[in-house]
């Protein structure tokens, strides 16, 4: 990534790594779902309009609606978003979700998120699909004008639904292009739901240039992974925990440097593995893939930006270097236009080597050695 000299903050690693500089390393957030991303707060405060007991405390709150910290199965995992979205269901509450979120990533040091979501679920009270983007769309403008942060919409399918609402989905993907939606997505439970079965919903983004993302290699093996790129045509993968069951499959992902958009909290807390220490994040690294590191849901799996990595900083040992390497795939992985990539990537880059200056790394560094 660097050309020059060696340095002593290249090293720097774990738990050495002060809070103070993750926070400000330049970050991307590719896989962050709108309706598992509340504030706490805000869940609170409009839960009562859509008849949601709100009484007690935060934790009462959290443990009455909400997955626990580990579940089992993730079609219970994935049962909770139906409280999210029942505060979700109008123009002003998608909008207000929407700038928080990306403000609070803002905070964190995120200059890019892509936030996905399923326009669908947010009908039940006479939005139509197009005013769901709509809202959200303007969310995500305010907060750029607020707090300089750059923003992208995915519209997510659901691997359960019908397929021809999948299709529809894609079409209303293909009809945002250009006006902040960036990509199409299929999320959901995946065991017996093949993401073929909604081929005709990637067909048409694909005969339209709009992006792909598929959920793969998580609730089912990489078979999903090796589906979602040959038949469907994913430009990134959703999590990927699952990919290193076929070491030729890997190799193909890594050779053609295809994104894993990989989300450590969440894979943990959904039973993906048993413990982070079992997780393939630093295989992945090590053998080259792309790997970029997203918070899935920050109000599920308790987590944020920052906390997100700092755990793959301390879980995995990784070094300066390394971390500075992660959060450039992040930034090489985003769905937007080649020039401006590349531009962010470079001020990412530069900036890298401020904060190093700044905070005086090479010296901790040395006092650390």
């Amino acid at each position: 990534m660097r050309i020059g000299d060696y340095r002593p903050s290249d090293l720097l690693r774990g738990a050495a790594i002060p809070d103070e500089v993750l926070v400000a390393l330049p970050k991307t957030d590719l896989h962050v779902h709108l309706d598992g991303s509340l504030r706490m707060k805000t869940f609170m405060e409009l839960g009562p309009d859509a008849g949601l007991d709100m009484s007690g405390t935060a934790d009462d709150v959290r443990a009455r609606w909400f997955p626990a910290e580990r579940e089992t199965c993730q079609h219970e995992f994935l049962s909770h978003f139906r409280h999210t979205t029942a505060v979700l269901q109008s123009a002003a509450n998608l909008e207000r979700v929407a700038r928080e979120l990306a403000e609070d990533f803002a905070a964190e040091g995120v200059w890019h998120v892509e936030v996905r979501f399923c326009p669908l679920f947010h009908c039940q009270q006479g939005l139509t699909p197009d005013d769901a983007i709509a809202a959200v769309g303007q969310g995500l403008a305010a907060a750029e004008a607020a707090a300089g942060i750059r923003t992208g919409i995915i519209v997510t399918g659901i691997r359960t639904i019908d397929p021809a609402r999948s299709l529809e989905l894609a079409r209303l993907a293909v009809a945002w292009k250009g006006r902040g939606v960036v990509a199409f997505d299929l999320a959901g439970e995946e065991l017996d739901n093949p993401p073929k079965r909604h081929r005709e919903a990637f067909f048409h983004c694909l005969n339209n240039n709009q992006n792909v993302t598929i959920h793969a290699g998580e609730g089912y093996g990489a078979a999903s992974i090796h589906q979602a790129l040959h038949v469907c045509g994913a430009n990134r993968i959703g999590l990927g925990t699952r990919l290193e069951e076929d070491p030729e499959l890997m190799d193909y992902v890594a050779d053609r440097r295809i994104p894993l958009e990989v989300c450590l909290s969440s894979n943990l807390q959904s039973g993906v593995v048993a413990d982070l220490g079992d997780h393939p994040f630093r295989t992945y690294l090590k053998k080259g893939l792309r790997v970029c590191l997203n918070t899935d849901n920050t109000l599920f799996a308790r987590t944020s930006p920052l906390r997100e990595l700092r755990l793959a900083v301390d879980t995995f040992d990784l070094t300066l270097l390394e971390t500075e390497h992660l959060l450039i795939n992040g930034f090489k992985s985003a769905f937007l236009p080649e020039l401006e990539k590349k531009r962010l990537t470079v001020e990412a880059i530069a900036t890298f080597g401020s904060l190093r200056d700044k905070h005086d790394l090479d010296g901790l560094a040395r006092g650390t050695a």
